[in-house]
């Protein structure tokens, strides 16, 4: 897409977080296949400095060997300790294997019962 587009999307995207006041956390996504991607980190730096919750889903790990995919979820997480005191949760994910699933559906669990407190 253009460069044009992507600042519309970025800007539907942030409208929609910052005005959801319901929302309690956000689950970024991140294909655990690829290396740290600027346009990831900067939107994680940007729901930090908006004070957004959020929790990080490594996804499509069934597609990597274990030695890859924690090589690759290791340089996401020393690129956020770059900039971060402490990490948001973080998991990873398979829809194939169902890695994750139950690790996931405890967090929300967890979340919801916390806001309603």
């Amino acid at each position: 897409r253009g460069h044009k587009d992507r600042g519309k999307i970025r800007t539907i995207i942030e409208d929609y977080v910052l005005e959801r006041e319901q929302m309690t956390n956000l689950f970024l996504l991140i294909d655990s296949r690829l290396e740290p991607q600027k346009i990831d980190l900067e939107f994680m730096e940007w729901l930090g400095e908006n004070s957004v919750p959020f929790s990080i889903v490594f996804t499509k790990t069934d597609k990597l060997k274990g030695g890859k995919l924690h090589g690759n979820v290791e340089t996401y997480l020393q690129k956020l300790t770059e900039q971060w005191e402490e990490l948001p949760p973080y998991f990873a994910s398979s829809s194939e294997t169902k890695l994750g699933r139950e690790e996931i559906l405890d967090y929300i669990e967890t979340v919801n019962k916390e806001v309603t407190l």
